[in-house]
């Protein structure tokens, strides 16, 4: 937690209900944002992003797996957090693994959808080879290098990022196999897909500080949030996921109103983010 003062306090909660926060944004207008992609030279993708001080790398590992019994049309994705001791004081023992569990969790739902994949970001069908015996399985890193604030946001920029810069090997498959048998695979080692990102989600937090909610929190603001609804919404303007966390619950029309402002907010950070992949993406080509 950021200790401060009662003063503090005040001027940031005074701040935000008169539209003026401590750095001079307005209620709903996000931190500059930063984007390298790949940093990573042993994953299939990596990416890192900036938002303020917030510090955060992805990485994506394509593998080969056997699909699901239950869902032989799709592949599989897994996403795990990790959260640097150095990153924040609060970082450190137990504090950490319960903050990168939750945050796994969070990041599942948010690109994944349900369970019955239904909303989902990824579209996980893309990912088979062959319909109930071979898949693509993606591993979904995360590592939070430095923590201030809107750590969930700053990842699912990332994981867009690391997915925009992801190549997937072709596969060819031999011919022949039939019934319960495994067919052989071709892994390419020079002819990558790209992967398609077009339905993939950003993540867009309203912390709710008093009578009014932000975008974009900072470690300060958070620590006086009574509640934080983020919700997950592509380019389509489809929700993909909504998580919300802290004790105080919220009106129905409260959270009606926070997903129209999250669809607004979405489409400005998606635009931004895209160019800055672009950006990325042709600096990366030309070294």
């Amino acid at each position: 937690m950021v200790g401060l003062s009662i003063g503090e306090k005040h001027f940031i909660q005074g701040g935000i209900a008169q539209d003026l926060r401590s750095d001079g944004r307005k209620r709903l207008t996000t931190r500059p944002i930063y984007v390298e992609t790949g940093v990573i030279s042993q994953a299939n993708g990596s990416a890192r992003v900036r938002m303020g001080a917030t510090d955060v790398i992805a990485s994506v590992k394509a593998e080969l797996g056997r699909p699901n019994a239950l869902q032989p049309d799709k592949g599989k994705v897994v996403v795990n957090v990790d959260c640097s001791p150095t990153a924040a004081p609060m970082f450190e023992g137990r504090g950490g693994e319960e903050l990168s569990a939750e945050l796994s969790v969070a990041l599942q739902c948010c690109l994944l959808g349900g369970k019955s994949g239904s909303g989902a970001g990824i579209d996980l069908s893309s990912l088979v080879v062959v319909e109930g015996k071979i898949c693509w399985d993606l591993y979904i890193d995360g590592l939070v290098v430095s923590s201030d604030g809107n750590l969930l946001d700053a990842l699912g920029a990332a994981i867009k990022a690391a997915l925009s810069n992801t190549g997937i090997p072709k596969v060819n498959v031999a011919a022949g196999a039939s019934g319960d048998e495994q067919p052989e695979v071709d892994v390419s080692d020079e002819e990558f897909l790209q992967f398609d990102t077009s339905r993939v989600p950003v993540i867009v937090t309203l912390t709710k500080v008093g009578r009014h909610y932000i975008v974009d929190a900072t470690s300060e603001e958070e620590s006086q949030m009574s509640s934080a609804v983020s919700i997950s919404i592509n380019r389509q303007g489809h929700i993909c996921g909504l998580t919300k966390r802290g004790g105080a619950g919220l009106d129905p029309s409260i959270i009606l109103d926070m997903i129209s402002v999250a669809k607004t907010v979405s489409e400005q950070l998606i635009n931004t983010l895209d160019s800055h992949i672009a950006a990325a993406e042709a600096g990366e080509e030309e070294s």
